[in-house]
């Protein structure tokens, strides 16, 4: 854009100024690290803000992906009776496209070795299908082990940890007791393993395991109840429609809870970290846009007989400003365009990148029990990378104003006294 307002000349004398000569040595090298730094300051910031928006577009899908947009729970107890006439009430409901039951519970899962806490959730084979990112993870035989054979469905991790295989079988214990005439004792019971999960979450990978509706009612000692009733809509953005609607239509003992509310301190804590990351890495593009300054002042200095000489022949002051308003755009611009091409690829690549480094250092470099998620993820924004491509251009555009206004009031005979 800045090439349509400067004519023929001025474009040669400010090419003739970023070019490197001997006498301007320092000076050209100073300015080749300020088109560095913008380079790896907008580069920086696209991969990050992209590996940002990617963490929790995969969190979201993966916290969509085994749970309902919208959950119900009972206000006063912790069950739900009649749970059928209030799914039934809810189908009717525009924009629902399923709605599933789940009874719900916590268990020490134990093997011959080993035992770890696990969340237990009692569902039908037909809802799981609801839970689209946990269908996708299911081959044929585990959903025909849970629908035929009542087997159970553990995540792929947890059966790592407690080393299970399809077919072997792992002791649940419950904390509800059974009443017996020795007293209260946990419930106990063996469960054949009909396959695994692998949704890609560490939380729910390591923690989650599916039981048969009716073997869950036994384990959990309930009966025609539900803990909770999911609903799946045709798009996340339609929750606090469908929400209002749902709170219109069911008696005031229960109560709706969306997916945003349910995790609003993590997904909070994601858009807090974002915002916080974009500040402190436009501080590079900053610090940049001062290393501009400095080499175009240091250019003014070196070249203040040639601009008096140019005053003489009837340049004017806005043609000098022009000129060195163009040096420091054509640096400015020059790092922006090749950052953005860089972060760009670096942001498409990242997994691939990861991997590299890793097999390289022989290091885990993200660790799915501390981001939950087993791969980098990343999605490029692209009103982001504008706004980024804006940024850059205005700092580096501001930080040419002074040394192009201070070339333009050099005065040509103050210039000329001792040439």
């Amino acid at each position: 854009m800045s090439f349509l307002i400067f004519n023929e000349t001025e474009r040669m004398i400010a090419f003739r100024y970023i070019k490197s000569r001997r006498v301007e040595g320092f000076i050209s090298i100073s300015a080749w690290f300020s088109l560095l730094g913008i380079m790896l300051g907008v580069a920086t910031l696209i991969v990050v803000m992209s590996v940002m928006n990617g963490f929790r577009t995969e969190l979201v899908d993966r916290i969509l992906g085994i749970n309902g947009h919208l959950i119900i729970y009972s206000k006063n107890e912790r069950t739900i009776p009649n749970y059928t006439k209030i799914i039934n009430k809810i189908l009717d409901t525009p924009n629902v496209v399923a709605v599933t039951a789940h009874l719900e519970g916590q268990a020490l899962a134990k093997n011959k070795n080993s035992i770890s806490g696990v969340i237990i959730r009692g569902s039908n084979w037909s809802d799981l299908a609801a839970k689209k990112l946990l269908w996708k993870s299911l081959n044929q035989s585990t959903i025909s082990n849970f629908k035929d054979k009542q087997n159970i469905i553990m995540g792929y991790r947890l059966g790592q940890k407690l080393n299970l295989k399809v077919g072997d079988f792992v002791s649940l214990i419950s904390p509800n007791g059974m009443e017996t005439a020795l007293g209260v004792l946990p419930v106990n019971q063996n469960f054949k393993i009909g396959g695994f999960f692998d949704m890609g979450m560490y939380e729910y990978d390591n923690n989650f395991i599916f039981i048969p509706w009716k073997k869950a009612e036994l384990f959990l000692s309930t009966n025609n109840i539900a803990h909770g009733i999911e609903v799946f809509l045709k798009d996340q953005k339609l929750t606090s429609s469908v929400n209002l609607q749902l709170q219109s239509k069911l008696n005031k003992n229960l109560i709706v809870i969306d997916w945003k509310k349910r995790n609003s301190s993590f997904m909070n804590a994601l858009a807090v970290e974002k915002n916080v990351m974009f500040v402190i890495l436009t501080l590079i593009i900053i610090v940049a846009a001062f290393n501009i300054i400095s080499s175009m002042i240091m250019l003014v200095q070196t070249k203040k007989a040639d601009i008096a000489l140019m005053r003489t022949m009837g340049a004017s002051q806005y043609l000098i400003i022009k000129v060195f308003m163009l040096t420091g755009s054509i640096i400015g611009f020059l790092g922006t365009f090749v950052g953005v091409l860089l972060g760009v690829f670096v942001s498409m690549n990242i997994e691939k990148i990861r991997q590299l480094i890793t097999s390289i250092f022989g290091q885990e470099l993200f660790s799915a029990e501390i981001y939950f998620l087993s791969k980098l993820p990343s999605n490029i924004n692209i009103n982001e990378v504008l706004i980024v491509i804006c940024i850059s251009i205005f700092l580096t555009l501001l930080a040419s104003i002074f040394p192009a206004w201070k070339a333009s009031k050099i005065s040509p005979a103050e210039a000329l006294r001792y040439e």
